[in-house]
């Protein structure tokens, strides 16, 4: 893709199943979730090209002053303001979450057929991932990792909602999309989506801001990210984080439940 958000720098990946790939950064995560396996496809496989982004990030925040210097007078409205504020806020333990662009609006079509579209997803807390079901790469890993957050964050009980956005859709028809997500134990929860190429494409560039491009030839990589991206009730996006890092996607769960249980604005 020709856009990405954050500064996000790109790798790549190599398309050919391998054990090892030359061409990418850790395209076999050493730790982690073990990656769905990719039975023998009827087509022969795509090669896949990584976009590692970089996080969207606020700066750090000053750290307050904790000595026992002693308020001045004009300083008690301030004082006072800022006290009704954080009861207002549900107190100092909330945590706090950037906001880094909103969803637009998007009609896509589920693996059972069903249309899928943005206010769907509105209500619920989500998170995104971009892979394709002839991905031999770095996909399994993503998925494998998805497979292991949704009985973390509770999918199938209400909870977080994931959307596995399929970067080949001329390919992941529906019903390849059904058998994939057998393959990976997807829950009702657990949402895989396709759609019109050109439709898909404008959403991960202009919609999340992530790397897309497929415009080679069938042997050509498709370029994608490997973000997982949280968003909120109302459509915000509000983090993106390395779907292949142990601690990255350990910060999205304590991030994707704080918004779940409201503890984050």
């Amino acid at each position: 893709m020709s856009r990405s958000s954050g500064g996000r720098s790109p790798t790549s990946h190599s398309r050919r199943p391998s054990s090892a790939c030359s061409s990418c950064l850790r395209c076999s995560p050493t730790s982690g979730p073990s990656p769905v396996p990719s039975p023998t496809p009827r087509h022969p496989p795509r090669r896949s090209k990584r976009i590692t982004e970089a996080p969207r990030r606020l700066p750090a925040a000053r750290p307050a002053s904790c000595g026992p210097r002693q308020p001045s007078r004009t300083s008690w409205v301030a004082l006072l303001a800022g006290a009704l504020l954080a009861v207002a806020a549900g107190g100092c333990g909330r945590a706090s979450l950037p906001l880094l662009g909103t969803v637009p609006p998007f009609t896509l079509t589920e693996r059972g057929g069903d249309a899928v579209r943005a206010e769907d997803l509105a209500g619920h807390v989500w998170i995104a991932d971009f892979v394709f079901t002839r991905c031999p790469d770095f996909c399994p890993a993503l998925t494998g990792r998805f497979a292991r957050l949704q009985h973390q964050l509770a999918v199938a009980t209400d909870g977080v909602r994931l959307v596995s956005f399929s970067v080949d859709p001329t390919h992941d028809t529906p019903e390849v999309l059904r058998g994939y997500a057998a393959r990976a134990g997807a829950e009702p929860g657990w949402l895989f989506v396709t759609g019109p190429r050109d439709t898909v494409a404008a959403l991960l560039r202009e919609g999340f801001h992530v790397a897309y491009a497929d415009d080679g030839p069938p042997s050509a990589p498709i370029t994608h990210s490997d973000r997982f991206v949280l968003v909120d009730r109302t459509l915000h996006i509000r983090g993106y984080y390395h779907g292949t890092d142990d601690a990255d996607v350990a910060r999205l769960v304590r991030d994707a439940a704080a918004l779940r249980d409201g503890r984050a604005s």
